[in-house]
Parts: C-alpha cells; sequence; structure tokens
C-alpha cells in the first residue's frame, strides 16, 4: 500500500526546503560563531564600521539577530508542517516554496554579511 501523504508535492517540496533551511543555519551559525570569536565586543559596533552611522547596535545583536531569526523560521517549517499544509498563502505549491526560499536567502545573506563586516574589522 502506497502512503500518498509521504508522495505528494507539498510534502516533497517540504522535505527539500526544510533540508536545505537547515544547512543555511547550520552554516549561519558557524560564521557568527567564527566572527564572534573576533569580534571587537562592543556596544556600538555600527560606529567602527561607519563612523557616521546614527544607529547604535551592539556586538551581540549585530551578529546573533539572524542566525536567530532562520533557526526560529527552520523550527516553525519543521515543526509546524501540517499547519503551513493548511495556511497557503499561494495557491500553488511550488510558488510558495520559492517565496519561502527567496525569503530565507535573503536572511541567510544578511546573517553571512554581518558576520563577514565584523571579520573585516575585526582581523
Amino acid at each position: 500500500m502506497i502512503d500518498h501523504a509521504a508522495t505528494d508535492s507539498f510534502s516533497r517540496l517540504h522535505r527539500t526546503f526544510t533540508t536545505h533551511l537547515g544547512i543555511a543555519v547550520g552554516l549561519a551559525w558557524v560564521t557568527t560563531l567564527a566572527a564572534a570569536i573576533q569580534a571587537p565586543w562592543v556596544r556600538n559596533i555600527r560606529a567602527l564600521m561607519d563612523p557616521m552611522a546614527t544607529r547604535v547596535e551592539s556586538t551581540w545583536s549585530f551578529l546573533f539577530a539572524m542566525p536567530v531569526v532562520l533557526t526560529l523560521a527552520w523550527l516553525g517549517a519543521v515543526y509546524g508542517r501540517e499547519t503551513l499544509r493548511e495556511l497557503r498563502a499561494l495557491p500553488n505549491d511550488a510558488a510558495e516554496f520559492a517565496l519561502a526560499a527567496v525569503v530565507a536567502f535573503a536572511v541567510f545573506y544578511l546573517s553571512i554579511d554581518r558576520a563577514i563586516s565584523v571579520l573585516l574589522i575585526g582581523g
């Protein structure tokens, strides 16, 4: 007997998406932790990167905000599978997962970009 729930497009796309998002979460955390080792732990790290910056952001929030967001998104996707199946934003599964992938990639890119910025000023 074939289990149709395991072979439908949502399940296949969800499995692929959560696998790749999990890899991105791991890479974001590794890069962030590597940057945290070399980071100057200051109250306003933005002033070190851009002396004209008016926004104050500590090293802690600058480095760890995006990996935490990615981790929460990954956990929500993994443990909220059936909720995501019911809450549909788009009629097409592929388009919905493509939109989610674009958003996840943007957050991943920001996480890596911030970590590299800190590595450049720390090294």
